[in-house]
């Protein structure tokens, strides 16, 4: 039996069924991939437009007639497909499907079927979906999908924290130290200082009085930090990344935190910031948006406003009043505050905003841009700490 040739295989299941001629057919698991591949990008509407025929694709192992035209619905349940992507396919192309299924195809059935919920990895992507269909799920699917929120949220926690606790920790001085702890070790004191036991014939520097830093100690006065975050369904990466800063920097000395969600209403989170797999379950995806109401609610909240940092967390599409929006945010600015307005607050800190307003935003003293969660608690490490 000959062996199929690897980049043929390749180029028959990016060129698809009518390659065949040139590429030859496919076997085994590189018919498996086709399938699956088929069975999620069959359904974009440019291919029949393009004069490509949609097979009628079958669950795994059926190998009957895999190249019969057809544009009835497919035999391959989502459980089915799931099962064979994450039998077939790299780990990385799985996350790539399982996005493309639930964000580009809309797919409910990964995240609103128990038989999905209970097979399917958690990840980030499946997370975002979970927040946008929870209101589609029965009391027993919720509990599964729950589960994707305790363990992306548990993920983000423990890397931000990380974030958190570098930001905070102090800076280190050029003062040695006797206190000897890894990440205050000085490697160029310490090549300097144990220079004479270098053994030219072993080419190596024998360390026999290693030196280390101090860290200057940050004087905390209080702070507040007011989270106030659009709960839009095109912030739904931000509204999880808001939640998880939120609870990292809660209970930080000498840092009061808020977290206001808001649509065309307004809603104080921060009693369940401690728990943000709670809070993120109580979120409500959609709606309308009316930015100046927010604000103006955060705006209340300030007790001392040269000690308030106020991030204003959207895409910049006022629903509002957006006069009334630039005057708060120009009060606020003259009384000494700090107004981030943060048109992003993930991992990628990609943003999408009306440049306009934000421009009129900036134009009145805030500081406009879009940050990572790290940046932003160094951000608020370096005000307080001076």
């Amino acid at each position: 039996m000959i062996n199929p040739d690897p980049g043929l295989e390749r180029w028959r299941l990016v060129l698809g069924s009518p390659a065949e001629p040139c590429t030859g057919g496919l076997d085994g698991d590189a018919a498996g991939r086709d399938r699956a591949l088929g069975w999620l990008y069959g359904r974009d509407s440019d291919l029949e437009e393009r004069g490509v025929r949609r097979g009628g694709l079958k669950p795994s192992g059926d190998r009957s007639d895999d190249r019969a035209g057809g544009s009835g619905p497919s035999e391959l349940t989502t459980v089915d497909w799931l099962d064979d992507v994450h039998r077939l396919f790299p780990k990385e192309t799985i996350e790539r499907l399982e996005r493309d299924a639930v964000e580009r195809y809309e797919i409910h059935e990964v995240v609103t079927d128990p038989s999905v919920l209970e097979r399917i990895e958690p990840n980030p992507t499946l997370l975002r979906a979970v927040l946008r269909t929870k209101h589609l799920m029965n009391p027993e699917v919720l509990a599964l999908a729950r589960r994707i929120v305790e363990k992306v949220v548990e993920e983000l926690l423990r890397k931000m924290a990380t974030e958190v606790r570098q930001a905070f920790h102090g800076t280190r001085s050029r003062r040695p130290s006797r206190w000897k702890q890894a990440r205050n070790f000085d490697f160029r004191a310490t090549i300097r200082a144990n220079l004479g036991h270098y053994q030219p014939e072993e080419k190596k520097v024998y360390i026999e009085e290693p030196r280390f830093l101090s860290r200057t100690k940050r004087q905390l006065d209080q702070w507040q930090m007011i989270l106030i975050v659009d709960q839009s369904g095109s912030m739904v990466g931000s509204v999880i990344h808001s939640a998880v800063t939120a609870a990292c920097l809660w209970g930080l000395p000498g840092l009061k935190t808020h977290l206001i969600a808001f649509d065309t209403s307004v809603v104080d989170l921060t009693s369940d910031v401690t728990d943000p797999v709670e809070l993120l379950m109580k979120v409500q995806l959609g709606g309308g948006t009316d930015i100046a109401r927010a604000v103006d609610y955060g705006a209340g909240l300030i007790e001392n406003p040269r000690r308030a940092i106020v991030a204003v967390v959207t895409d910049f599409y006022e629903g509002g009043d957006p006069y009334r929006l630039v005057r708060t945010v120009k009060q606020m600015v003259e009384q000494g505050t700090h107004v981030l307005g943060l048109a992003a607050l993930d991992e990628d800190a990609n943003p999408s905003y009306d440049r306009d307003l934000a421009q009129r935003l900036a134009n009145v003293g805030a500081q406009v841009g879009a940050m990572t969660p790290g940046e932003l608690a160094e951000f608020v490490a370096e005000r307080i700490g001076r």
